[in-house]
């Protein structure tokens, strides 16, 4: 199962209380006090990771705690601080309040960190409290505990391209063509259940990082079908791929998919409906592909040089299409 967003609670570890004790050695007179502050408690961090891909290890944990801080000693010993806990979470989370819904952080790039719950101090020992006119304190504090708060995970992973298409439209079979990624391929709608991620890497060590995104269907902005789960995915992708099944199976327009899946992405967000984009004609090698290629190219009204003819399973059109996509996402300078 694929997790992008959790709600979960988080807790900082308390502080180590300090203790009273005395120093009684031998041929010491008065030895005085000698009790140990206590440790600090661990801090909870969250720390983003690229070869982290989903929420999947917070699943089923509803509340991390991170370790207390240990009381002190005698002899003045310091109890050991609480180790920090670092949650590993994935580029594109957004770590949201749980109570306001304030957005806390946009972990973007890898390696990003923050501290959400500071662990709690550690009290201090009897020795702390010694003064000039207090040789003897019998006095020591508790340690402080830890913060806590809820909070909300949210992925939106972040790729170049996002790969746009009604089920069965062949998107996983392309990405497999595209890259050395094994995704699930099958006859059948629905063979993507998540989103799958990989890239493409050019003979300069560039990549093009490729977002498949589960088939989108009619009313897919009001959550039906796979809907709202990963509609959002496609948010932080600046270039979209429509893939359109050109053979018409089962009797589809497929130029009526293309408004369809248009119209779906200006109801969930006007604003990627504005993202620059191909269109990308798949199975271009079935026998009723060349008629309904006429037609499409006759309602299209946007630029013909953006139609790319391909077929995944054929693998022909692909060095064109790599070629189209490449430019949109590194565009030359003007």
């Amino acid at each position: 199962m694929f997790t992008d967003q959790i709600r979960v609670k988080l807790a900082a570890g308390n502080g180590g209380n300090g203790v009273i004790a005395w120093r009684r050695q031998k041929y010491i007179p008065k030895g005085g006090p000698y009790g140990g502050n206590g440790g600090r408690g661990g801090s909870v961090i969250l720390k983003s990771d690229a070869e982290v891909l989903s929420l999947d290890a917070y699943r089923n944990r509803r509340n991390i705690s991170a370790e207390n801080g240990q009381q002190g000693g005698s002899n003045n010993k310091q109890g050991r601080n609480g180790r920090d806990l670092i949650l590993k979470i994935p580029c594109g989370t957004i770590a949201r309040d749980a109570e306001t819904g304030a957005i806390l952080y946009d972990f973007t790039e890898d390696g990003e960190e923050l501290r959400l719950c500071t662990g709690g101090k550690g009290g201090k020992g009897n020795t702390f409290f010694k003064t000039p006119t207090n040789q003897a304190p019998a006095k020591c504090t508790p340690g402080l505990p830890g913060e806590a708060r809820a909070v909300e995970l949210e992925l939106k992973l972040i790729a170049d391209v996002g790969f746009l298409g009604f089920p069965n439209a062949g998107k996983s079979s392309l990405l497999s063509s595209l890259s050395a990624t094994e995704v699930k391929t099958a006859p059948y709608p629905f063979t993507t259940l998540k989103p799958n991620l990989s890239y493409i890497e050019f003979d300069d060590y560039s990549r093009i990082y490729l977002a498949d995104i589960p088939g989108i269907i009619e009313n897919a902005h009001l959550n039906r079908g796979l809907g709202l789960s990963f509609l959002k995915h496609i948010e932080r992708c600046p270039v979209l791929v429509y893939l359109i099944d050109i053979s018409g199976i089962d009797g589809r327009d497929p130029f009526e998919d293309f408004m369809t899946l248009r119209r779906e992405v200006e109801a969930y967000s006007k604003e990627i409906l504005n993202k620059p984009y191909m269109v990308v004609l798949n199975k271009i090698d079935t026998d009723t592909a060349a008629e309904n290629l006429i037609s499409f190219k006759e309602r299209y009204s946007g630029d013909q040089a953006s139609l790319i003819e391909i077929s995944a399973l054929e693998k022909t059109g692909l060095e064109t299409f790599i070629s189209n996509m490449k430019d949109l996402v590194n565009p030359l300078p003007v």
